[in-house]
């Protein structure tokens, strides 16, 4: 019998969706007669573990992305300039992609979550299956939200404003992606969804009308509240977009898809073996003694504030003040700074080190950090477009704190090679950056709290080993709002205020994140691993293989 072909279509936009792709190819690599082809423009290095396994990696452009001149921040206008150049290209795109598919003898496409895979296989003949739990199409219609994400004052690289795109001239280039997207015969939903707009009759787009216009608590409408609590594989779904179609397309609620940590690193000897790999002290390897923090945006340059900010115990005082306080206080606070701070511009010398981290342009004030892939100093409410915003000044609260107390550490990971070549002394106390290389899964068994921004692997990866998450919202992405609601139900998740983020006044946070989920965690790390996701995994791998060889004979 010849081997079964899949081509796995994965998104290049972030690396959440590789990690969960190169998850899922790993355990249809373990049946028998079955061969991935993995096309993406995701570097190998995120893939790698299911090339390891034998996956075929092609690089291709397959799907436009969200442009962000920050990685916190969505520009608009240009994101919508990205996406209708990719669409003028269409046409060329899915000759190329339906002239490899069938060169290839590849017997089903699978997407994560690009549309073009989609339509190519219609094109193909070929059966295709979304494995997602968001689709691009309710993305882009988002950007018509009239929710604006602002910047903070000052500080931060000069952006342009944000601006909603008009829907008139989002709705023909939507209407595109959401009619590939009606090319999938089946959909596995993954934890953490939003609607699908292609496969449910209900919500349709726009999905500006999915989210409740409230400058103060941004979440799903009741509407779609009480949607996303049903059965999704008993809803009303959309026909194929082909009519000569008459299978009837199907909705597979999938279990987590998520990298899993390797079974000895909850082992006193695994766990000491990892932390010295990463260039962990070994004073800061028994978990009793050290709690350990994982930070992660992506794209980082870490800068220690002049001050004596650190993770030493201090006064808790900043955490009594509200967000809203924070805000006005930091606004103030770097708009003196504006006129007092120097160039900022200044080249470091090269030194081989596991510790340091050098940024072309730093930039620091005495209460401030700042962290390129991180979001800015801003409220975490959005303001509605036509709102008018008042500013009321007062002084800065006592020094924040980064870490709890002095038995703390904090792990960045995320980095590139040549960031951590650079020499950078800057970097705040009990601070450690882990190789680009670091096998992320092991180093949240050994962490004790995460910090990061919400994306669907960073959340799968800390409800998957019990990490209470400490997020900051990026409003704009559409996604989050289910993730938010998946992390919640699942784990432990505790809002930083972009405002708290930007002042370095993590410490409470932490702790607080830290209270709530230290028992899961505790008892996460005395069954260690169990191999359960990976068998739940496993089960859906050998249903997607029936259903294929039931749609191909």
């Amino acid at each position: 019998m010849p081997p079964l072909r899949f081509a796995y279509y994965c998104s290049g936009h972030g690396f959440g969706h590789a990690t969960r792709v190169s998850a899922f190819a790993c355990r249809l690599l373990s049946i028998q007669g079955v061969e991935v082809f993995i096309v993406s423009s995701a570097p190998a290095r995120v893939l790698s573990q299911c090339l390891d396994q034998g996956a075929h990696l092609r690089q291709a452009d397959i799907d436009p992305v969200i442009v962000q001149p920050l990685a916190y921040r969505v520009d608009r206008r240009k994101s919508t300039e990205v996406l209708a150049r990719f669409l003028s290209r269409k046409d060329d795109k899915l000759l190329v992609e339906v002239d490899w598919l069938r060169r290839e003898r590849i017997d089903c496409v699978l997407s994560d979550a690009a549309f073009l895979a989609c339509s190519a296989a219609r094109a193909a003949s070929l059966p295709s299956v979304l494995i997602t739990n968001f689709t691009f199409d309710s993305v882009y219609s988002y950007l018509a939200t009239p929710v604006i994400d602002r910047d903070p004052p000052s500080i931060l690289p000069a952006t342009e404003p944000d601006t909603p795109v008009p829907s008139a001239e989002l709705e023909p280039l939507v209407n595109e992606i959401h009619g590939g997207y009606r090319c999938a015969d089946l959909l596995l939903l993954l934890p953490g969804h939003i609607p699908i707009p292609s496969f449910g009759v209900e919500p349709p787009l726009p999905s500006t009308g999915w989210i409740a216009r409230n400058a103060f608590c941004h979440d799903f409408t009741d509407e779609i509240s009480d949607l996303l609590l049903q059965d999704q594989t008993s809803i009303p779904i959309l026909p194929h977009i082909d009519p000569r179609v008459t299978i009837p397309r199907q909705v597979i609620s999938a279990p987590l898809i998520v990298r899993t940590p390797t079974p000895k690193i909850y082992t006193a000897e695994g766990r000491t073996e990892f932390l010295t790999s990463i260039g962990i002290p070994s004073q800061y390897h028994n978990p009793e003694k050290t709690k350990i923090l994982a930070v992660s945006f992506g794209g980082q340059t870490f800068r220690k504030p002049n001050s004596s900010a650190t993770n030493t115990p201090a006064r808790a005082s900043s955490p009594a003040l509200d967000d809203k306080q924070l805000v006005r206080n930091n606004h103030a606070h770097d708009l003196k700074l504006k006129l007092m701070l120097p160039n900022h511009h200044h080249n470091s010398t090269p030194r081989q080190s596991s510790q340091t981290l050098a940024s072309t342009s730093p930039i620091a004030t005495p209460s401030h950090i700042f962290v390129p892939g991180a979001p800015p100093a801003i409220n975490t409410s959005p303001v509605v477009a036509s709102t008018p915003t008042f500013h009321n000044y007062s002084p800065l609260p006592e020094e924040p704190r980064f870490l709890p107390s002095g038995d703390w550490i904090a792990v960045i990971c995320g980095l590139s090679h040549a960031a951590i070549q650079e020499d950078h002394a800057d970097l705040p106390d009990g601070f450690y950056i882990a190789p680009p290389s670091v096998y992320v899964p092991d180093l949240l068994a050994c962490c004790d709290v995460m910090l990061g921004k919400l994306g669907y692997g960073a959340v799968a990866e800390c409800v998957d080993s019990c990490t209470p998450f400490v997020y900051v919202s990026r409003p704009l992405f559409i996604e989050e709002y289910g993730l938010k609601r998946f992390l919640t139900t699942e784990g432990v998740g505790v809002e930083l205020s972009r405002a708290r983020y930007e002042l370095g006044d993590w410490a409470a946070r932490i702790d607080e994140a830290w209270m709530k989920g230290r028992m899961s965690k505790a008892q996460k790390r005395l069954r260690g691993e169990t191999g359960q996701t990976t068998a739940a995994a496993q089960a859906l791998a050998d249903r997607l293989v029936d259903w294929t060889l039931e749609r191909t004979k």
